[in-house]
Formats: structure tokens, sequence, C-alpha cells
């Protein structure tokens, strides 16, 4: 089998090629998602004289429909395309076990996503320079790096700034907009938040008609994308485990495959396997806690205890309201002989709702819901003691003006269709076939850490995630905050008109106890795990500097989401693709 641009090197096979050598490149990828097929790719186009080996431990999905087309997004959420990890169980959230989905395919998590495309604000970006002491890495250098991601459609829906013209990714403003979605931006219009039609220009404070990443011919764009830019010296080695990273004194010589094969690397090994796996992989390879790494026999290559630690993560909550009759919406999928239909609309090319991926979403500050709901919470994080990291502190920053107005708290997102725990009817109650829709609410800077590490040298073993979900009190406490201010805006006009009931979480739910109950058994991760492997100095719980070399080695980097220091109030990708973009830059300037 052959892809444009690329040798494909058969899993348990090295066979030699004529672009490729079989036992040695001079570089070695080292997970073939988001960042790893972006990374990999401009070194290759950029290097072209030098070899690239990217190694994913999935399969090559981009047949599968329930990748590709848009109105299948989450389907493949718990299947095989995932790595279906969990999290011990969090005693601060009624001991619950959390889903901690990743994708194992070629895209990694960029196949699995539900195609949000935003971006975070200028000033979020910038702290990563003037207050962690990275230098470049500031709002300048990361947003020209992601407009290099994308080619954005234009749209009457959408202004003109923010957004890339060139790139690999495609982006567009969905055509398919729900009847009963005309009522989001009216709605909170009435409740004092501005209409944003240029969110993605690093000023996110507002409600929006948001761009997916979407091809015009409605398939999902994502990672695989970058491929087509790659030249014949890229090779690409499907469902293969890395075991290691091998090295020779603190210098990484190359990896070790699950069968024993040794590849060396000549140049360097660039672990992009994401926010649970390169940690472990580092622990692997002898980069990590000592104690930890002795405990399992691991010789110690570098003793660096903050790997695998600062894990950060967006938790959501979500409202669910039942629609009028005259308002069907994306529920009606879950009727065979529609959902038959509308494929059958998808696969002629037509307009369907198979082309739908959420498009209403918005950013806001405390002060959206009241001032005395943001003094309240200012009080509560700036009080706090115990906030001493320099993440913490720069968290703590965003209380105070200008960044008060300007940083972003909250999102809520329309989402056309049920989300939630509670479960959409099943097909023998008399409430199947109702249409519903959710407010998803997503808290933006939690202050609860914990931590992701191996627990044993056996890589089949599944790391120990220890989000430490509710640890903070002020991450529940804002959960419950913002679940309430989603019913006001389910209530306030004109949204109120077009549903007949709250679906979840329902009447019963009035007192503050009974709301923090709700929120208890029914917040979620949103899947944006970040920091295991930080961009931040040593001394403040590093694990890679800015150049994403790892501290106390030669020749090993990183480049994906474990190195972002802390979380930005936007989702993930745009994000991850700009490292990426960023990385290449640096790796192809060093080696040219």
């Amino acid at each position: 089998m052959r892809f444009p641009g690329l040798t494909l090197v058969l899993p348990g096979l090295l066979g030699h090629t004529s672009a490729v050598g079989s036992d040695a490149y001079d570089f070695i990828i080292v997970g073939g998602g988001t960042a790893g097929l972006a990374v990999a790719s401009r070194i290759s186009a950029g290097l072209p004289n030098l070899s690239v080996l990217i190694i994913e431990a999935g399969p090559d999905g981009r047949q599968e429909p329930d990748i590709t087309i848009p109105g299948r997004k989450g389907s493949t959420l718990g299947g095989k395309y995932d790595w279906n990890f969990t999290t011990v169980a969090q005693s601060s959230a009624n001991n619950r076990v959390f889903a901690q989905n990743r994708g194992k395919v070629l895209g990694g998590s960029s196949a699995l996503n539900l195609m949000t495309w935003d971006r975070t604000s200028i000033a979020e970006l910038d702290a990563w320079e003037t207050q962690l002491g990275n230098q470049g890495w500031n709002w300048k250098n990361l947003y020209a790096a992601m407009l290099k991601v994308e080619t954005f459609q234009p749209s009457p829906d959408y202004g003109s700034e923010g957004v890339g013209k060139t790139g690999p990714i495609k982006t567009l403003i969905n055509r398919i907009f729900p009847k009963q979605q005309s009522t989001w931006i009216p709605t909170l219009n009435n409740l004092g938040l501005p209409t944003n039609r240029e969110s993605l220009n690093g000023n996110n404070v507002g409600v929006f008609t948001q761009p997916n990443n979407i091809n015009p011919n409605y398939t999902r764009s994502y990672a695989p994308e970058y491929l087509k830019l790659a030249g014949k010296n890229l090779a690409l080695k499907l469902d293969t485990r890395v075991t290691k990273v091998n090295f020779n004194g603190t210098m990484a010589t190359g990896i070790t495959l699950e069968n024993g094969t040794i590849i060396t690397a000549r140049r360097e090994v660039i672990l992009s396997a994401g926010s649970f796996q390169t940690p472990g992989l580092l622990e692997l390879s002898g980069i990590g806690n000592a104690t930890l790494l002795q405990k399992l026999g691991i010789p110690v290559i570098k003793n660096l205890p903050s790997v695998g630690e600062n894990f950060q993560d967006h938790i959501r909550i979500q409202n669910s309201y039942q629609l009028k009759p005259l308002y069907p919406s994306f529920d009606v999928l879950k009727n065979d002989p529609r959902a038959a239909a509308e494929l059958a609309l998808y696969t002629a090319g037509q307009v369907s709702l198979y082309d739908y991926a959420a498009s209403g979403y918005s950013y806001f500050t405390w002060s959206t819901v009241s001032n005395a709901t943001e003094a309240k919470f200012r009080a509560l994080v700036q009080d706090d003691t115990s906030l001493t990291s320099a993440v913490d502190k720069v968290k703590k920053s965003y209380y105070t003006a200008p960044l008060s107005k300007t940083v972003p708290q909250l999102e809520v997102i329309f989402s056309d269709g049920y989300t939630g725990l509670k479960g959409y009817p099943p097909a023998n109650s008399s409430q199947f076939g109702i249409n519903t829709f959710a407010l998803i609410g997503v808290v933006q800077h939690p202050l609860s850490k914990g931590s992701v590490h191996i627990t044993s040298r056996d890589i089949t073993a599944k790391p120990e995630i220890n989000p430490n979900y509710l640890s903070h009190p002020y991450d529940l406490q804002a959960a419950v905050e913002l679940a309430k201010f989603m019913r006001t805006i389910a209530t306030e006009a004109p949204m109120r008109d077009v549903w007949t009931e709250e679906y979840e979480p329902g009447n019963a739910v009035q007192s503050d106890e009974e709301w923090r109950e709700y929120a208890l058994k029914n917040i979620l991760s949103i899947y944006h795990p970040i920091g295991t492997a930080a961009l931040l100095p040593e001394k403040d719980g590093g694990v890679v500097d800015a150049e994403l070399r790892v501290y106390g080695t030669q020749g090993l980097r990183v480049v994906d989401a474990s190195v972002i220091p802390l979380l930005p109030s936007a989702h993930l990708q745009t994000l991850i693709y700009g490292i990426a973009e960023r990385g290449a830059e640096m790796i192809v300037g060093e080696y040219r």
C-alpha cells in the first residue's frame, strides 16, 4: 500500500526502500497524531535530504466513515480507534472513574474529536513568555504558526481576521444550521454578551458561530492532511508500539520497538505520543522521578520529578432541553429509517444532517454571570495562599484588571441533540423520538492539578491517570454556577420559546445543595489533557526548554499537547498544530 508523498513501512517489517533506510533515520517521530504528523511532514518538506520515520501505534483510519463523516462525530469514542484510558477513582467527585479518550489511529485524537476550531486569548499565550519564562513563546509567534495550519473557506457568518488561507487543514462555517440555533446569539446578546465575528484573532470573548475543521466536500479535515506536504524521505510505520528511547549517556540514539527491533536516530527522537503516553515513554526510558524509576527497576538517565506532573484538564457540565415539535434536532438520526435516508443524501453529495458539527460557541468572564459572582470567585482564588506555583500565579493574574475582562473563565456550547449522563430515552420508551438540544458548559481554568505515571515496565499496562478532579473547591463551585447560568440562558428570550421542559437536570434541581449534587454526579472531562511534560524552566516544574528539548538530554524533544504549561480558554487542536508548526520551524532551522 502506498500514500502520496511517503513510504509506508508495514507493521513488523522494516524492509529497505529506495528512499529510506531500514534501521536508521535522521528523525524518528513517536506518535502519528495531531502534532506528530504535522511536525514530521514539515521536517520532511523542509529537510528533503534527511530521512524521517513516523511510528504510530494505531491503524490507518482514513477510509473509516465513523471518522470521516462529520455527523458521526463521537461514535468512535470508546471503540477500536481509542486507547480507552480511564482515571483512578476520583475521591472529590463521588469516587467516580472518568473516561479519558485518546486516539489510537493515524491522526490521533484529531480523528476522534468533535471538530471545534477556536483559539485562546492573546494574554494567555503572552504569559508563556512574560510570566513563565519561555523565550519566544508568545501570542505573536504562536499565532503566526497557527495561521500556517489552516485554509478557511470565507463565510458571511465570519469576518476576515484570525483565519489562515494556505494551510493543509480546511475549515468552514457549517452549512447545517438548526432552526433552534437561531436563538443562540440573540439570547446571549440579551444577557450582555456581544457578538464576536472574528473570535480566532486572539480576542475570544463573545458569542459566535464558529468554524469546524471540515473539508469543502464535508469530510473531516484532520492531521493526515499534512502527509500531502511530505516528500519521499518520510516513512510511516503503523500498528507499532515503541517501548523506550535508547541513550548513549544522555544522548538519545534511537528507539526500541515492542518486538525488540532497534531503530537508530541519526539526529533526533521526537516524542509526540500525547499527554498520557509521552510522560510514560520518558519514564520507561529513564527520565522522570528517580524514586519511581528505581522502584520499577528502570536505570535513571535524568532525575526529572516533573515528568507526568502538572496534569490539567477542562471539566464540563451539561443541561439539556426538550424541543417543541416544530424544532427537529440531530436526535432524529436515532431513528434508523431517517438515518439511512440522511446517509443516502450524504453519500450522494447532497446537504445532509451528517454534515453537522456544533457551531454555536461562547466564551465569557464571570462578570457576564454577575458582578457578585465575579467578586466571589476573585476572592476565592486570590486569597488562596496555596496557589504558589508559576502556573497558579498566572491563573490568579486572570482575576486582576485588565485580564479579568479579556481572559474568559467560561465556555458554553450550543449542541444540537442530546448530550449528558442521564441518557436519551430508550427505543421502548414513550419518550423515544423527542428532540433535544444541550448547553455544554466548560470551566476554562480549573485549579485542580493531577498526574499520570507508569505503573510497570510493561508497555501494555495502562498508565495511572489521576487528574484530582474537583480537589480544589473553586472547580466544583465554578461548575455549579455555570450550570445554573445555563438554565438562565435557556430561560431567556428568544431561546425559551423553542423548548417545553428541561430534560436534564430537570425542575427537581433548585437549591444550591441540589445543584451541587447534580454537579458531582454529572461533571465530565471534555478531553483536553495537557501539561505533563511542561514547557517551563526546570526549576518551575518544566520538562522541556524553550527549544522543546528534554532537560538533561541531547537529541530528544517533545512536540505535543503535553508541553502546554497551563490550560487555554479554548479547545486544544489549533494550539497543538501551532506548537507542531513552531517545533518544525526550530528543527528545520537548526539542521538546514
